[in-house]
């Protein structure tokens, strides 16, 4: 229940002078038909996992870094068209995204 449910809900009589905005669905990225591609490589000797080929708005992709970065409760960055995440969580990551629907290739062992 949002404010404006709340302020509904103790004042029921009372006529909001500016109109209702239609939400936006929450989550709504563009699906692709290729695989985005998850590899893993070493950094100065620590682990990182990257996401690329995404072929959406880069804004989408953007989204898809921060909700990631804070399901797995890592570290990251986007950066060239790329998510980094700290840390080797190829795993998780590809069910996130499948559960998501967008279709993963791993690659790099």
């Amino acid at each position: 229940m949002d404010l404006k449910d709340q302020l509904k809900h103790l004042f029921p009589d009372h006529v909001s002078s500016e109109p209702e905005v239609p939400k936006e669905p929450s989550g709504a990225i563009w699906m692709q038909e290729e695989p985005i591609i998850c590899k893993y490589e070493k950094r100065k000797g620590k682990p990182i996992t990257i996401l690329e080929g995404y072929t959406g708005a880069s804004s989408d992709f953007k989204a898809l870094a921060k909700t990631l970065k804070t399901q797995l409760n890592v570290g990251g960055s986007f950066k060239d068209d790329k998510i980094i995440i700290q840390g080797d969580y190829r795993d998780k990551i590809m069910s996130i995204l499948k559960t998501k629907g967008f279709k993963v290739k791993r690659v790099g062992g």
